[in-house]
């Protein structure tokens, strides 16, 4: 093997599949404190929360956790409680996910459904639907 190389596969741009593996397994976990009312906060008890994505980091040390309040209300709020029990889910993931360590973990809205929306907006415009209108060209 040439010196450097384990190097050079952790800038690759796709998680490795145990990258994958423990990002499911901490996701898993997480949304089923959640769901279960483990975590004792009221603003959380308030909500019901989706977990759609956990990405680690390729030496499984850190996990970013992808969260979106069920009609995408309070996601601040949300996002603050989860902070303020960080130290307990952590304990909870460590106890779950049978990893060495521990991962650091943090939050972060999920905003793939703004994006979708965005881009449903953009398709609907009546410029973009012009252009689907118009007769395709049948140069051949």
């Amino acid at each position: 093997m040439a010196r450097g190389h384990h190097r050079d596969r952790e800038k690759s741009a796709s998680p490795s599949q145990r990258a994958l593996r423990v990002g499911e397994l901490v996701r898993h976990a997480i949304a089923e404190m959640l769901t279960r009312g483990d975590v004792h906060d009221p603003v959380l008890e308030g909500h019901l929360i989706t977990v759609p994505e956990v990405r680690m980091t390729a030496d499984l040390r850190m996990a970013t956790i992808y969260i979106m309040p069920l009609g995408g209300r309070d996601v601040e709020e949300v996002l603050e409680a989860l902070e303020r029990n960080k130290r307990f889910l952590r304990g909870e993931i460590a106890h779950r996910v049978n990893l060495k360590f521990a991962p650091d973990i943090r939050f972060h809205a999920d905003e793939r459904f703004e994006e979708a929306e965005r881009i449903e907006k953009l398709l609907r415009t009546p410029a973009v639907q012009r252009d689907l209108d118009k007769p395709k060209d049948t140069d051949e």
